[in-house]
């Protein structure tokens, strides 16, 4: 049968378009059990209801999309490849997007249900801030993995990620609790307001809580036309610190790959790791333990993040389930690259 409607649902369920219509919608008046038939019917032929349902024509597709931000960040890549393995064993089919830093993601998913009829959608990375009415456009089920999202946000879609207020301030605490005191911050431009201003909040909050006040200084925001979380542009912000000669003792990079950058410029400029400087890092990306020194840093359970956010699109895909919010700890892996301030 290459194309359905609710009649047909209904027929072969032995109820009501009404009753079809109800359990497409998940409203609550349905007996469960008849309610899991009809989408046990709707998955048997894998179809999906259209975004308004208001024909209740259900449509083939058996696509997720996954539509990220920060495709050099070797901490996605990682995630991409275990959700392929979890969205293959479904029996779906996957489709990767790449979205610009300053690209609007909602859009591209709008746009991409309409073109490729989507069952669902990952956001990996980036920031989302739009209302509740631009968020239901696009029309079928989507979980936001590695993004921010503040308590009490809408319930229309599900999360998973791990705090960055929390793990940042985390990581320096750490640091200051080593002695540390003129720590720099290695960050997103100044207008970020997503992962970078969060992790930068952490960084402040450390300070306060510590009851020490951050030199100004000594927060080092990216340019505006840099790729941010690349080791490109952490060795040349470091590089050009450097020539300022700020007097610091630690560097917090707010990824890994940022960190890696910033070590191979304090190597050219003769500086030890962590004899004169120590530096730490953020998302515990495998190459952290094979530069030199290896790399402290706060590692995200990235594999953790990318089944759980499968898990929960399908659990909301294939048996109507609410949407959920989870929040993972990360953990603070010690390795070469700390020392302690006497």
């Amino acid at each position: 049968m290459d194309s359905i409607t609710i009649k047909d649902i209904a027929k072969i369920c032995g109820v009501g378009i009404a009753t079809v219509s109800r359990a497409l919608n998940n409203h609550p008046d349905i007996n469960p059990e008849t309610r899991q038939k009809v989408l046990d019917v709707v998955e048997e032929y894998g179809f999906v209801p259209n975004n308004s349902a208001r024909n209740l024509k259900i449509t083939d597709s058996r696509t997720i999309a996954i539509l990220v931000k920060g495709m050099t960040n070797p901490f996605f890549m990682k995630m991409i490849g275990i959700m392929e393995e979890e969205i293959q064993a479904k029996r779906y089919s996957m489709e990767l997007r790449h979205v610009d830093e300053k690209t609007d993601e909602v859009e591209v998913a709008i746009e991409l249900v309409k073109e490729k009829k989507l069952r669902g959608i990952i956001f990996l990375g980036g920031l989302i801030t739009h209302s509740t009415e631009k968020l239901e456009k696009i029309g079928v089920p989507f979980v936001l993995s590695t993004v921010p999202v503040s308590e009490g946000e809408d319930t229309t879609y599900s999360s998973v990620s791990v705090d960055d207020v929390v793990e940042s301030c985390r990581i320096v605490d750490y640091l200051i609790k080593k002695g540390h005191k003129k720590i720099a911050f290695m960050g997103a431009a100044e207008a970020d307001t997503s992962i970078g201003q969060l992790r930068l909040d952490g960084y402040l909050k450390a300070f306060a809580d510590n009851g020490l006040k951050p030199d100004s200084k000594l927060i080092w925001h990216s340019d505006d036309s840099a790729d941010t979380y690349s080791m490109e542009n952490g060795y040349s912000i470091m590089r050009e610190k450097l020539r300022k000669k700020y007097d610091f003792t630690a560097v917090y990079a707010i990824s890994d790959t940022m960190a890696i950058g910033a070590l191979k410029a304090l190597r050219e400029a003769d500086i030890r790791v962590p004899e004169d400087i120590s530096v730490v890092g953020y998302d515990g990306i495998e190459m952290g333990a094979f530069v030199v020194p290896e790399l402290t840093t706060i590692k995200q359970p990235f594999e953790l993040i990318a089944r759980k956010t499968c898990e929960i699109l399908f659990d909301v895909i294939r048996h109507g389930a609410e949407h959920r919010k989870v929040i993972m700890d990360a953990e603070i892996v010690e390795r070469e690259s700390v020392g302690t301030v006497k």
